[in-house]
């Protein structure tokens, strides 16, 4: 490979650079009130802001492998950060989106492929598995760090909402990619530690791992214990119930919006 080959592999993606000006634009406009629908400028900075952590959640993967020993990586794009590059592209952004709107949970959509028989050693494996919750913990820790820190004075209700809901966006990611369920990084990083005969019997569930976690999700009983322990650790962070509520009622800005949340503007 030659070194202006190494150094496109490594650009960022002007995809990418799209994304985080739209993240930027709309934030600002949330922030200013500018905006002519602050609920349309909301859906668009949340959205855009989440699709640049799952740039982020997949680049870890990948540069951890890099760094590991799968010197593919560079050519398959990923450290480009461009999400139409990963395994899935359509399902990169449309399915985490879905996610979003349908139940207000973080869940990622991309893949990267690594050739894990380059890589030796456990430890590492179970590294690049982590890398991408990880990296959602990183994104969770900025985004409540203005409330745990009391730094809100003077912040528009609307962006403290809409940070508190991409907050609540990163905890779940974070919290639900750490299941050891097949198909998730949870699994990824125990996965090395199981026996052989074990993982050939987990292998055919791996495609339906995701899928089934948000199914159960549906049910209301685990629905509910998980969002009580989900704004439980987020009031613990200072980010309160009617931060995140709010949030999610202006990313919806298709229905009608909650008086309270206006009222409290």
């Amino acid at each position: 490979m030659t070194t202006a080959t190494a150094r496109s592999d490594r650009r960022i993606s002007p995809v990418f650079l799209g994304i985080a000006a739209v993240a930027a634009v709309s934030g600002w406009a949330v922030w200013t009130d500018f905006a002519e629908q602050p609920g349309f400028a909301t859906f668009l900075f949340v959205t855009a802001a989440w699709v640049v952590s799952l740039c982020l959640h997949e680049y870890a993967h990948a540069r951890t492998a890099l760094h590991s020993g799968d010197i593919s990586i560079g050519a398959k794009g990923y450290l480009t950060l461009n999400p139409l590059r990963y395994t899935h592209a359509l399902l990169s952004i449309v399915l985490p989106v879905l996610f979003v709107i349908m139940g207000g949970i973080g869940l990622p959509g991309g893949a990267v492929f690594i050739e894990r028989g380059r890589i030796r050693g456990r430890w590492r494996h179970s590294l690049i598995s982590a890398a991408g919750p990880l990296t959602n913990v990183l994104f969770a820790i900025v985004c409540t760090a203005p409330f745990w820190l009391d730094a809100l004075a003077g912040v528009p209700a609307a962006f403290r909402y809409a940070l508190g809901f991409l907050a609540l966006l990163q905890v779940t990611a974070a919290i639900l990619n750490f299941v050891p369920v097949p198909g998730l990084d949870g699994y990824g990083v125990i996965e090395p530690w199981l026996s052989h005969s074990v993982r050939r019997q987990v292998e055919p569930f791996a495609p339906f791992g995701l899928i089934a976690v948000f199914a159960l999700l549906w049910v209301p009983g685990v629905n509910a214990a998980f969002f009580d322990a989900v704004n439980a650790l987020l009031r613990s962070l200072g980010v309160s119930d009617f931060d995140t509520y709010c949030g999610l009622d202006a990313y919806r800005f298709w229905q009608t919006p909650n008086p309270l949340c206006s009222l409290n503007g």
